[in-house]
């Protein structure tokens, strides 16, 4: 890949999911160490993706919580964009899993505040106001992927996959090495999966 060819990744998360966090460590490190690397990052909902579908009491609960800050997300990009939604992220991600704060009353609101962000987002958010924003981005990452996945979604260079899930997120080189191969992978129209069982959780050090 030509250093001085822009590589364009589009993120999907929410924030309650720990796999899209290591996985936007990893892309974090990326766009530090390549200038030529561009990350737009983007909210989608757990709630949304699985609100007609059977699943346990704890996950639903988790991914309810979660749909206040996608909501809030959701505005952000609309009226604060690109760098400060990934502020709000770095921010409610650290108190969300490394620091497993997710349940705590308050810790959104926490969040908003380090990230620099009004709290009259969040009563505009609890108002409804940015559901359709959020719905909208939503149903943009997950129409490139197919209904039968989740977060992290990448596109790289406009293709689009679910992942890489991966833990603990690479450093440096190994980093590097990780996401050529993902360039590598979107430059080949035919591909469109490759997987394997997961044998650890997310390792947040």
């Amino acid at each position: 890949m030509a250093e001085n060819t822009v590589t364009k990744v589009d993120f999907w998360f929410d924030p309650a999911c720990p796999w899209a966090w290591m996985t936007s460590r990893w892309v974090d490190e990326v766009a530090t160490l390549r200038d030529n690397v561009e990350v737009e990052w983007h909210i989608m909902s757990l709630a949304i993706l699985n609100e007609n579908r059977e699943m346990d009491d704890a996950h639903r609960a988790s991914h309810q919580r979660s749909l206040r800050a996608c909501k809030v997300a959701a505005g952000v990009i609309a009226e604060l964009g690109n760098d400060k939604v990934k502020a709000f992220y770095d921010e409610i991600g650290t108190r969300n899993h490394p620091e497993k704060r997710a349940k705590e009353e308050g810790v959104l609101e926490e969040a908003m505040a380090a990230a620099g962000i009004d709290e009259s987002y969040l009563t505009r958010a609890d108002a409804g106001e940015f559901d359709a924003q959020l719905r909208e981005s939503h149903d943009d990452g997950i129409g490139r992927v197919g209904q039968d996945v989740g977060t992290p979604i990448i596109a790289v260079n406009g293709v689009a996959f679910f992942g890489p899930v991966i833990s603990p997120a690479p450093k440096g080189d190994m980093a590097l090495q990780l996401f050529d191969g993902v360039v590598a992978a979107a430059g080949y129209d035919g591909f469109f999966e490759l997987k394997r069982s997961r044998t650890r959780g997310p390792e947040f050090n």
